[in-house]
């Protein structure tokens, strides 16, 4: 399997960086994907997943709330500007690119990673 992570994020003055870029694993290896967001979005945060010709998924808002029908395999953590989203026991089925999306107060927008 293959993972791809690679997104860096930015508009006017919110930076965001997501790692790693990408990464190699087996089935049920734990992966985690870290965004680090300057300034902090507080708890305005999501994380997203999208396979190849299909729209992105939302997996967790507010930081670590699971959506509805989304495994309990992935769980979202952090606060402040480090967020991080864990994948335990992951399955060839996650194998997608992984977004994360921040909200901010300095210019009520969401900015997502490209």
């Amino acid at each position: 399997m293959y993972f791809y992570f690679v997104f860096l994020g930015s508009s006017g003055q919110v930076t965001i960086t997501q790692t790693p870029g990408s990464q190699s694993v087996v089935p049920g290896q734990t992966v985690s994907i870290k965004c680090k967001v300057n300034p902090s979005p507080g708890n305005c945060f999501q994380w997203y997943l999208q396979k190849q010709g299909d729209a992105p998924k939302l997996l967790i808002t507010c930081g670590s709330s699971r959506q509805s029908g989304v495994p309990d395999r992935f769980s979202g953590s952090g606060s402040g500007s480090d967020f991080t989203l864990t994948i335990s026991g992951v399955q060839a089925e996650d194998a997608a690119a992984y977004y994360c999306q921040s909200l901010h107060s300095i210019n009520s927008q969401w900015v997502f990673t490209q």
